[in-house]
């Protein structure tokens, strides 16, 4: 239970971390008087800058060294990397301490992984909410990293202020047909690994299907990177931050807050229901022959 909201809020602007895993668990686990804390919060303008990409593209590696040079300029830098959950007990498999083992004692770094707990999308359905308990903490970055399986490419683009998608040379010819909406949500394009047979093709291939796109304010960007060698780290931070002066104020960032809040509506209509019970009946109904899933379903609208 939170139940001094003016020390909570104080220690949380203060940066300390023992607070604020606190409170991502009390908003995680809608411990009670966490609505109170996340209305009582300021909530900053801290940059989140969000990576995706297929599984295999280096991106827990690639966060890694993008920190590490963040923290050698001086940052405080917040991770959160969300991992698939388990579907039996909807927890995390992978954890914040194995994925970036060398930064997790280092004072300037809150690291913290997050289960998807059955989004479809791939992102975690409190993501929103630990987002911006993490952006009253005063960091200089937040660093949001999905799992990139699912909608999770697109979902991204709903939370982050940037968004930079990451491939390798190996996609080969799958970049001719890209989703479209994983064209729309790059503002930054990177193709790690770079240094691997066929980058080169592929780079070229990129840049062309990219500046194929209808012109802009942002010309995005194609960038190449080998994150295991720290190769290519200072000019993809350069262009992040190019991005984040630019100040973008588009139809598009209008459209994307709309998307945040009716997520956040989503999620408070569901949340009385009890998933373990419905599988539970769900398990029982199903086997009948009569079992019709939408007229089971009449008694959750």
């Amino acid at each position: 239970m939170i139940s001094d909201l003016q020390q909570w809020r104080n220690a949380i602007a203060n940066g300390h971390f023992r607070f604020l895993a606190r409170a991502i668990s009390a908003v995680e686990n809608e411990v009670e008087g966490h609505r109170a804390l996340l209305k009582s919060l300021h909530i900053g303008n801290c940059p989140v800058l969000g990576f995706t990409g297929p599984p295999g593209a280096g991106k827990s590696t690639l966060v890694n060294a993008l920190t590490e040079e963040l923290l050698a300029a001086g940052k405080r830098i917040a991770v959160v990397a969300v991992d698939p959950s388990s579907p039996f007990n909807l927890g995390a498999l992978l954890g914040d301490r194995i994925r970036m083992a060398q930064h997790f004692n280092e004072d300037r770094v809150y690291i913290r992984s997050v289960a998807t707990r059955g989004s479809l999308g791939g992102l975690s359905a409190k993501i929103i909410e630990i987002v911006d308990v993490l952006k009253a903490a005063n960091f200089d970055y937040i660093i949001v990293e999905t799992v990139g399986v699912g909608q999770s490419e697109v979902e991204i683009a709903g939370l982050a202020d940037i968004t930079t998608v990451i491939l390798v040379p190996e996609s080969g010819d799958e970049v001719q047909t890209m989703k479209s909406g994983l064209m729309e949500v790059a503002d930054i394009f990177v193709v790690n690994k770079a240094d691997r047979e066929g980058a080169l093709k592929f780079y070229s291939n990129l840049k062309k299907l990219v500046h194929q796109q209808a012109e802009s304010a942002w010309n995005i960007p194609v960038l190449q990177t080998v994150a295991n060698k720290k190769e290519g780290i200072p000019e993809l931070i350069q262009k992040i931050n190019a991005y984040i002066k630019m100040n973008i104020e588009s139809e598009k960032k209008k459209f994307l807050l709309s998307r945040k809040a009716l997520e956040l509506i989503k999620n408070e209509r569901v949340k009385d229901i009890d998933q373990q019970e419905l599988r539970q009946k769900l398990a029982r109904q199903a086997s009948q022959s009569s079992f019709n899933l939408y007229a089971f379903l009449e008694d959750y609208y």
